[in-house]
């Protein structure tokens, strides 16, 4: 689709956004969104006619793109036929997303209870470990992010937290491996792994193994860094768990559903949690969907006690109908098998390229459809770019990196001292050249706050 400008739309968007909309994780007064006119596939558009890649996936959630047509056509049967019903009741949508789902989670997590996103699913997953296990406790990892809901917030490991944590969650925290910062002296991933684990060991008996309910992880996290664990560290965290009675949560929410190049990134390390978390991708955002997939044992404990929880729009048809289609959509185009072949043959050769060629990339890290970069003032001694968590004139080369690949048509997402590249899932190969030909003027800037 050709953009077309309407810039006098785009300023009365503007004019109401900034007279009545009340946005997350900002400063009302200090920020300029932009006014988005539509979307198509890879790309979207302001009101003045301007189209940009998106590298962002939305907020790392259109796995297929904007506006796939057999998507939108499913909602649009949906609401024709049953825009809404209460969750006690079987409807055919929300039953079929469930069987394709467990058809795809591994082991044996098979049944699915339905939330409005990911962090109301990590919410429901750890109520159910503590109900299954008796236990308070729950232990989440510094560098990871697992929702803005109450106890979602409280189990990030990032300082979205700081503002929420009263310190009265039941969380307790720990190091998981990062060898590029590691906080264990490694200088192998061997090392990394064996030397986090025991760490995590160590956490748990100073802790109480009978007071511990759950560990959370993200399989590989996030907006903390897309930090791929070392071969063996998932496995290990699994062993634990099963030496000390503690439910396994693994938090797929961004990783799952093609994102990795496997339907869940479990599938990479051949690992099987207790329960999964899920959102995003299962229907690339496009009515709100999460859930959590659960295993045998634990669904067993509620076989015959009632499960204390539920939400009115839990498994809403219209959500549920947009994810059987796009589960499909994945299947027959090959989604999930495109983010793995590109990511092998062009994404990774490529970023890595970008490193070689630019001082500001400390790190390239990342598989499938899911990298980031590292940003760095310094390689030798790896000094960030700007520092932890800095804002302001403080987080100024961060905000000129931004600034350089919105200018060059790239929509980046950049998160403290990295920059991830987590274009759609069936994003194709010209497009993929596209956006790193203009991360590569973008970097010249970054390379501009170097030592």
């Amino acid at each position: 689709m050709t953009p077309q400008p309407n810039p006098q739309a785009g300023a009365a968007v503007k004019a109401a956004d900034r007279a009545h909309v009340f946005h997350s994780w900002s400063a009302q007064e200090l920020i300029d969104p932009l006014a988005v006119a539509g979307a198509e596939g890879s790309y979207f558009w302001d009101y003045d006619g301007k189209r940009y890649l998106d590298f962002t996936s939305g907020l790392v959630y259109t796995n297929i793109g904007y506006q796939h047509p057999k998507v939108v056509a499913a909602i649009q049967e949906q609401a024709a036929t049953l825009t809404t019903f209460a969750p006690a009741f079987a409807i055919e949508a929300r039953s079929e997303a469930a069987r394709l789902i467990a058809e795809r989670t591994p082991g044996d997590l098979d049944k699915i209870f339905f939330t409005n996103g990911g962090a109301d699913a990590i919410e429901h997953a750890t109520r159910m470990a503590r109900l299954h296990t008796g236990r308070a406790k729950v232990l989440s990892a510094y560098r990871s992010y697992h929702g803005g809901t109450q106890q979602a917030i409280n189990l990030t490991g990032d300082p979205r937290r700081w503002a929420s944590d009263s310190g009265t969650a039941g969380v307790v925290r720990f190091w998981a491996p990062f060898l590029y910062r590691s906080r264990f002296y490694a200088e192998t991933e061997a090392q990394e792994c064996e030397r986090a684990l025991e760490h995590l060991e160590t956490t748990i008996a100073f802790e109480g193994p009978a007071t511990i309910a759950a560990i959370v992880l993200e399989t590989v996290p996030g907006t903390a860094g897309i930090m791929v664990p070392p071969p063996g560290y998932l496995a290990g965290v699994r062993e634990i768990c099963d030496k000390y009675g503690i439910v396994f949560i693994l938090d797929e929410v961004m990783a799952g559903f093609g994102r990795t190049g496997e339907w869940f990134a479990a599938d990479l390390f051949d690992v099987v949690p207790d329960l999964m978390t899920f959102a995003k991708g299962v229907n690339s955002g496009y009515v709100p969907l999460g859930g959590v997939a659960i295993s045998g044992a634990i669904a067993d404990t509620f076989g015959k006690r009632p499960y204390p929880g539920g939400l009115t729009y839990s498994g809403h048809p219209l959500a549920c109908a947009a994810a059987v289609a796009t589960i499909n959509v994945m299947a027959e185009e090959g989604v999930v098998e495109n983010a793995k072949a590109l990511g092998t043959t062009v994404l990774e050769p490529a970023l890595r390229a970008l490193a070689e060629r630019h001082p500001s990339v400390g790190e390239v890290r990342g598989v499938g459809m899911f990298w980031a970069l590292e940003l760095v003032r310094n390689r030798e001694t790896r000094e960030p770019l700007v520092p932890y968590n800095a804002a302001g004139e403080a987080n100024a080369a961060m905000a000129a990196f931004g600034g350089a690949a919105k200018q060059q048509g790239l929509w980046p997402f950049v998160n403290m001292n990295r920059t991830h590249v987590v274009p759609p899932c069936n994003v194709s190969e010209a497009e993929l050249k596209e956006g790193l030909a203009a991360l590569d003027t973008a970097l010249s800037v970054a390379d501009e706050f170097t030592e």
